[in-house]
């Protein structure tokens, strides 16, 4: 099955290009093109990676969502803290 291509247009400083030359010589990449998509999907892996792991197990799905679903009744000090709050926005 053929990977459908399609292009990205992008301007960047001479500044950023020089060093992103430099950087594809430097790791033995063939050209601009294949550095930045390799980088480019490196930067996109590692943060895919990180936002689908926040609630990795099945255990931690349960809790987050059962917190959402059925939250605990407020204690002595957070009701405290209400007060609090109250009281200050009332002031201004």
């Amino acid at each position: 099955m053929a990977t459908e291509m399609t292009r990205l247009d992008l301007r960047i400083s001479q500044k950023q290009k020089n060093a992103f030359e430099e950087a594809l010589e430097l790791g033995g990449f063939r050209s601009l093109t294949d550095f930045l998509i390799s980088a480019a999907s490196e930067k996109a892996e590692a943060i895919l990676e990180k936002h689908n792991n926040w609630l990795a197990s099945e255990r931690d799905r349960k809790i987050f969502f059962d917190a959402l679903l059925n939250p605990p009744a407020p204690n002595e000090r957070l009701k405290a803290a209400m007060k609090r709050h109250a009281k200050f926005i009332a002031k201004k």
